[in-house]
């Protein structure tokens, strides 16, 4: 007795119901777009699925798309007449916090439901439970007012309806949350919404001012009475969440093109050398402006490297001299550090300058370095009296990760 004692409560805790939950993949691309540079705009990379696959052209011209969840809501005794389904969906915005798990930068995304279908399954053919002749007729009189294609208010029309003898596939907008109601005409022994299909929407953050990499977060609903989805006290759902799994994939671009023949810069006067070899004359400047074309999706930070005791100037070799060139940095409109233009912005040995961050996409805009010897420097070289040839190596580092 023991035995069979010990047996029978092991096959009742087995028995037991274990809370079900599903799980739906959120998926948005950023790339900068050369050919629209100010729509900094995460795209859903979602398949449609549930609705809009089944009718795309309906979906394109009201401007949403679907995805269809394998949950299923199953009535838990007959509706009777004039007995409404209430939906409810959750149509306000709510908040969700993503990280890029190589940074650990986190920013807040907000989702809002704005549609909701299914394909309902009656327990007899539409014509059967109204007494009418064609399934079209009996899914019209089945309701108070209409067939399901014609939404419950405060949910709107999305699009056709497509039906059989005995199941339909509606969807519906749902601009606010509050329950929307159909209403029966006749008796229902028993009715299962086979599928959930939604539709989203997404408030992401400006995706100029997010380092590359993919950000992920999720959300949590409840399904069921009471639930953030719910048909209504008698509708028993088959999960009791639904977590929706977000992924933004931020592809930023960092390009520097240098003409060609960029990478030697010779420093020199306006004019040349000829003028001070003719008639004496100091130069005012020694200095060459070097154009680059710059590529930004993101900001970014730049750093010099060079033979340098640090600061600002680097040094130059040759003939037994030695002298110094500064380096200053002018970036594209539309690229701002602190809030304002760059302009001849002055760079340092090994110290990263910036974040340098664009308002909107830069595709190949120029730029320029400039380089030059300070004017002290002027006066003590040519002083001497010697003819020599200087040379050095600038390093200009470019970097997204900041």
């Amino acid at each position: 007795m023991k035995k069979s004692r010990y047996w029978l409560g092991l096959l009742a805790a087995l028995m037991v119901p274990s809370a079900q939950a599903a799980n739906q993949e959120i998926r948005a691309l950023f790339q900068p777009d050369p050919s629209q540079p100010n729509k900094n705009v995460f795209i859903n990379q979602t398949p449609n699925s549930g609705y809009c696959a089944i009718w795309p052209d309906q979906c394109v011209e009201n401007n949403m798309f679907s995805i269809q969840l394998p949950v299923r809501f199953e009535s838990t005794r007959p509706v009777g007449v004039h007995e409404g389904i209430p939906l409810k969906v959750p149509a306000n915005w709510r908040q969700l916090t993503i990280t890029n798990p190589q940074t650990q930068e986190t920013e807040t995304v907000e989702v809002r439901i704005t549609g909701i279908g299914s394909d309902f399954i009656l327990s007899d053919t539409a014509a059967n439970l109204t007494g009418e002749a064609t399934a079209l007729e009996g899914h019209h009189k089945l309701w108070t007012r209409g067939a399901w294609v014609y939404a419950a208010a405060p949910c709107q029309y999305s699009g056709v309806g497509g039906y059989t003898d005995s199941t339909y596939r509606f969807f519906w907008k749902t601009p606010v949350e509050a329950t929307c109601s159909k209403v029966a005409a006749f008796t229902i022994p028993s009715i299962a919404f086979n599928t959930l299909d939604i539709a989203y929407e997404l408030r992401t953050p400006n995706p100029l001012g997010m380092s590359s990499g993919i950000y992920t977060g999720s959300l949590t609903y409840t399904m069921g009475s009471g639930g953030d989805f719910s048909f209504g006290a008698y509708f028993q759902p088959d999960d009791s969440n639904l977590t929706l799994d977000f992924a933004l994939d931020v592809q930023h671009t960092l390009k520097v093109d240098v003409p060609p023949g960029g990478e030697k810069v010779v420093l020199e006067p306006e004019g040349g050398w000829q003028q001070w070899i003719d008639g004496g004359r100091k130069p005012a400047r020694i200095f060459r402006d070097q154009r680059f074309y710059l590529s930004a999706s993101s900001r970014f930070k730049v750093m010099m490297q060079c033979a340098s005791f640090g600061g600002e100037r680097c040094r130059m070799y040759g003939g037994g001299q030695v002298m110094d060139v500064t380096t200053r940095l002018t970036l594209p409109t539309g690229i701002t550090y602190s809030g304002s233009s760059v302009g001849r912005f002055p760079l340092r040995h090994n110290v990263w300058s910036g974040p340098f961050e664009p308002s909107q996409y830069v595709d190949r805009k120029a730029g320029a370095l400039h380089f030059e010897v300070p004017r002290d420097e002027i006066e003590r070289v040519l002083q001497t009296g010697q003819s020599a040839s200087l040379s050095g190596s600038i390093t200009i580092i470019w970097d997204s990760e900041v």
